[in-house]
């Protein structure tokens, strides 16, 4: 095979505990993560000269945030698998972003899981998803979640991911924001605001895993939880009035996402998640309003 075109979907993290950080930088985390029908699509491309490169297909405003060369994830994602598997051919990566970038959705992580998939395809490595994983946990903490999407408990710094009994389908609205906002600074804020406090091991509450057991959207809203919050409202105050709006047109659950700074936002069905999109949209709160559905699979070949 000379091409595979696979798509993968944006996670958002329903909760997100966070702990004190460790020796090694990292924080620990409890979360958990659910797969968004919002797409990026990736197709990789076999280059016998042993050559791997990265192209994106996004907005202008958007590839000034993409990394370029080997800063980019999904190059590091392929070159991870042609070290681990012995492979001497290259890849042309070619991704087109719908995912917003540095939005708190994983858009990275996503494109580099969905390029181990692809490389492994044309590369005829023969790995199975459960042996790409610990490669996708070198590569980031969202990374392995993504090989498999819809609602998983994530640990660790996030990489450690186990399935969450679930039922239901929720409907949700992202408020995309102007600007991204790297993760690493939201967590660098959050070291120091919680400088000199004593910060708890993180926990998932039983009241969400219940929530999602039985599909209740309503205990769902109420459960949603983001410790992050704090630091990326310190970075973006304006995000707080985003959050304000969704819950004045009667979201179940307004958090921020991941690191943000996209706002997210619960609603009971399609209905009512078009009013709070349309009511997102006209106090012009944002850069753009998207509408998604969750749980869905992981990285699928087109």
């Amino acid at each position: 095979m000379t091409s595979a075109t696979v798509r993968v979907p944006a996670k958002i993290n329903l909760c997100l505990g966070v702990g004190p950080v460790r020796d090694d930088g990292f924080h620990p985390l409890a979360t958990v993560y659910q797969a968004l029908d919002l797409h990026d699509e990736i197709r990789a491309s076999l280059d016998e000269t042993g050559t791997l490169s990265v192209v994106t297909h996004a907005t202008e405003e958007e590839r000034a945030d993409v990394p370029e060369g080997m800063d980019n994830l999904a190059l590091q994602a392929a070159a991870l698998l042609r070290e681990e598997t012995g492979v001497e051919a290259g890849a042309e990566v070619a991704i087109r972003k719908v995912i917003p970038v540095a939005g708190g959705l994983a858009g990275g992580s996503a494109d580099a899981a969905a390029t181990l998939v692809a490389c492994n395809e044309i590369w005829g490595t023969g790995l199975s998803r459960h042996d790409l994983e610990p490669l996708a946990a070198e590569l980031g903490s969202d990374v392995p979640f993504l090989l498999h999407g819809g609602n998983a408990i994530g640990g660790g710094r996030g990489e450690t991911v186990s399935p969450v009994l679930a039922r239901g389908s929720y409907h949700w609205v992202l408020a995309v924001a102007e600007q991204g906002l790297s993760t690493a600074s939201v967590y660098a804020e959050f070291d120091r605001l919680t400088e000199g406090r004593e910060v708890a091991d993180p926990e998932i509450s039983d009241t969400l895993l219940g929530a999602l057991r039985s599909g209740d959207a309503e205990l769902l809203g109420l459960a949603l939880s983001n410790d992050l919050t704090e630091a990326a409202l310190s970075l973006r105050p304006e995000l707080q009035s985003t959050l304000n709006l969704g819950r004045e047109a009667e979201a179940l659950g307004a958090i921020i996402s991941g690191s943000g700074p996209t706002c997210l936002f619960l609603a009971q069905d399609e209905e009512h998640s078009l009013d709070i999109a349309i009511a997102l949209a006209g106090a012009g709160a944002c850069a753009d309003v998207v509408q998604a559905r969750g749980p869905v699979p992981g990285v699928r070949f087109v």
